[in-house]
């Protein structure tokens, strides 16, 4: 088996939790995987599907459409998160597009962003189980919008682009964000609120990882092709 053909395949699923677990046994099998580390992977010319596979709910919103509540109540937490739950599917996503998309990178990039892609997959599951038993809602029951993915549309043709502004911006921004949010959390202090905070630390002690390996990888490619990378940046 080849792991970016095969990554390219769950990419495309639409069931989040096929997908999710998906990205899990990937992850677990990593070793008995080649990498064609030179290949150009293409989607098939037939039902060519839409990237990235995703399920009919939650509704896709403009991110300025998508209302914002109070955690201070459980409809407000509900939709909280609710978004950070999406955030870590789309997390999914955007790893195994960079594993797919980008030929011609050494083996550890793949593997990287496959462990990526596990532990947002892990993520996912945490949040959405923590909606399901806690809160009674599940994912797809509120508007979301897909900020991250235009951002790894925008930068398909540019893996330097992807590595500077998916990891290093946007997923970086996540760091600032996740201890304010449990700040508001531990005020509420109900015991919903205090599970969902011990799962947000889970997630940023992760998410730093995660950052590190852009900011590996962008400053491995500014580096092979001359490029000053503050500058750059």
């Amino acid at each position: 088996m080849e792991l970016r053909q095969h990554a390219l395949q769950v990419l495309c699923l639409t069931d989040p939790e096929e997908k999710s677990n998906a990205a899990l046994d990937i992850q677990a099998r990593a070793a008995s995987f080649s990498i064609a580390t030179q290949a150009a992977i293409t989607l098939p010319d037939t039902d060519t599907p839409t990237l990235p596979g995703r399920p009919a709910r939650p509704e896709l919103l403009h991110h300025t459409a998508v209302a914002r509540r109070s955690p201070a109540t459980a409809q407000g937490r509900a939709v909280l998160i609710h978004a950070i739950a999406h955030i870590e599917f789309n997390a999914i996503n955007l790893a195994l597009d960079a594993i797919w998309r980008f030929a011609g990178m050494p083996d550890p990039f793949y593997l990287d962003w496959l462990r990526v892609a596990a532990e947002e997959a892990k993520h996912f599951h945490l949040l959405r189980g923590h909606m399901r038993t806690h809160l009674g809602r599940d994912y797809g029951d509120f508007p979301a919008h897909q900020g991250l993915w235009s951002m790894c549309e925008k930068t398909a043709h540019d893996i330097v682009a992807r590595m500077a502004l998916v990891p290093r911006t946007l997923e970086a921004r996540g760091l600032d964000a996740t201890p304010l949010i449990q700040r508001k959390l531990r005020q509420v202090g109900t015991p919903d609120a205090l599970a969902a905070v011990t799962i947000l630390d889970v997630i940023l002690a992760e998410e730093v990882g995660h950052v590190a390996i852009g900011n590996h990888w962008y400053a491995w490619l500014c580096a092979h092709k001359g490029l000053e990378p503050v500058a750059h940046y």
